[in-house]
């Protein structure tokens, strides 16, 4: 069914139908809208369910369907009211009776912006909290006191201002500090799913940024707050402590590689720190290993994705190790150990070279080049009498002796 046509049906029975959500902000925005969601008003679900027979309904606690518009499986939901009553983004109780107007649909959203309807067939806006205004000044602002019904919107308001590049307005951090209670008590997969879609955007740094200025990153990554104020030598560092370099790191690596796990190992390189001693500032010994205790009391908290956490893991232990090797039986096993870790070589390298201000040892800037060549050497070559170990070891020194010959004839 096309889109004119639904809103046709809706209103010979005596309703109408809406645009609502990023559908319309991204239309005002100029850019390519997603996916479309519906709000109808004035209509009863039972007239609803007899007109479209074959629309599914997916909503547990109010009514949303899945209809057809365009070719497209789309959202279909009733205007409604909500009222909180409880704890949480379950905590509140809602009214959808055919008498709610659109604007009172409206009211109950998080943010301006997002408060927006899109009235059918004749496409006339709905802005009763000038989020078109917002829009346009690049502001994220809470439509009202509503936005503390679901603590993850303040999450939410760091990632899109993030992923958007808006302005979080003072009194829209002021409703998102007053979540920090009931935030805690949210399952952690809904604050996972903020944290992938942050990790995603082009400067991710600004939705932890975003938290620490609402006083929530104390609270729901308390592995990153830790970093802020634990100094670093200013000669290799000085950016300042180590959140500043964390931040900076990530947001540098995501410039080039789009993959959230190395992106989520950038951000992590250094979670450590957080743990130093403050006798021991400014130095960070044994930062590394300290690091992956923290990433597992993470994990234990807030189950991280597998390949997250494997990554992650290779690149903490690895990264200060990787660039000062200078012993060959030691570089060539490393350069296996990545290989084998699944992590992509140029991920791992790019990591590695913003680490170190631009600067890669050979091993690091040849990586994929001597992989290839030492790939060639196995045990399948090795002479007949040795066995067990002895294979292993044979192997080793054939690898390193081409990996010198390798770099002598490269470098002469």
């Amino acid at each position: 069914m096309r889109e004119a046509k639904f809103a046709r049906v809706i209103r010979e029975m005596g309703g109408r139908a809406y645009l609502v959500g990023g559908y319309v902000r991204d239309l005002i925005r100029g850019v390519q809208a997603k996916d479309k969601d519906y709000s109808l008003v004035g209509i009863r679900e039972e007239d609803f369910v007899k007109r479209f027979p074959k629309a599914e309904r997916v909503g547990r606690s109010f009514p949303v369907y899945i209809v057809f518009v365009d070719g497209q499986a789309c959202e279909v939901a009733f205007a409604r009211r909500e009222k909180k009553s409880g704890i949480g983004y379950r905590g509140f109780e809602m009214t959808f009776t055919p008498s709610i107007t659109i604007e009172e649909d409206l009211y109950r959203r998080d943010t301006t912006m997002n408060a927006i309807a899109l009235e059918l067939p004749d496409r006339i806006f709905v802005d009763p909290f000038h989020g078109i205004d917002d829009i346009r000044a690049k502001k994220i602002r809470a439509v009202s006191k509503h936005f503390l019904d679901d603590p993850v919107r303040a999450l939410r308001a760091a990632r899109q201002s993030t992923e958007l590049n808006f302005e979080i307005t003072p009194e829209t951090y002021n409703y998102m500090e007053a979540c920090r209670d009931e935030l805690k008590l949210e399952p952690g997969d809904r604050i996972l799913g903020e944290l992938k879609r942050a990790l995603n955007s082009k400067i991710p740094s600004t939705f932890f940024r975003n938290l620490n200025r609402a006083n929530l990153l104390e609270s729901i990554f308390p592995e990153i707050f830790d970093l802020i104020g634990k100094s670093q030598p200013s000669k290799f560092h000085p950016e300042g402590d180590a959140f500043e370099h964390s931040m900076q790191i990530l947001d540098e690596v995501s410039k080039s590689r789009t993959s959230a796990e190395i992106r989520f190992a950038a951000l992590c390189h250094d979670l450590g720190k957080g743990t130093t001693p403050i006798d021991m500032l400014p130095h960070h010994y044994q930062h590394e290993t300290r690091g992956i205790e923290v990433l597992e009391r993470w994990n234990h908290r807030m189950t991280l994705p597998k390949n997250w956490l494997k990554v992650a893991k290779f690149v903490m232990l690895e990264h200060m190790r990787a660039p000062q090797m200078e012993k060959p039986g030691k570089i060539v096993e490393m350069l296996f150990a990545l290989q084998k870790s699944g992590i992509p070589i140029e991920d791992f390298v790019e990591v590695i070279r913003i680490d170190n201000h631009g600067n890669l040892p050979f091993h690091l800037e040849h990586a994929r080049e001597i992989l290839e060549v030492l790939s060639k050497i196995s045990g399948r070559k090795a002479p007949k009498r040795l066995h067990g170990e002895e294979v292993g070891e044979w192997v080793l020194k054939k690898r390193i002796d081409k990996y010198l010959e390798f770099k002598d004839s490269i470098l002469n």
